[in-house]
């Protein structure tokens, strides 16, 4: 019922034909160079947020104190 490796090695023989190896490599290049990137982008943006939050903190200190006066 499921799918057997004679299976897939027959369709990847498939693709190789079809598409060429050539192709296949820049394809995974290609893939492999938008996840580092996307990543990196995560990262970024969550160092960035928590930079925001300690911002805002440090504005909120000083607004309080001289509300209190």
């Amino acid at each position: 019922m499921g799918i057997s490796v004679t299976k897939l090695l027959i369709v990847l023989a498939i693709i190789i034909v079809i598409f060429g190896t050539k192709r296949l490599r820049t394809l995974g290049t290609d893939l492999g160079d938008a996840i580092k990137n996307f990543r990196s982008a995560i990262k970024e943006g969550e160092e960035g947020t928590a930079g925001d939050e300690e911002k805002d903190s440090a504005n909120e200190k000083p607004s309080q104190k001289s509300e209190g006066n």
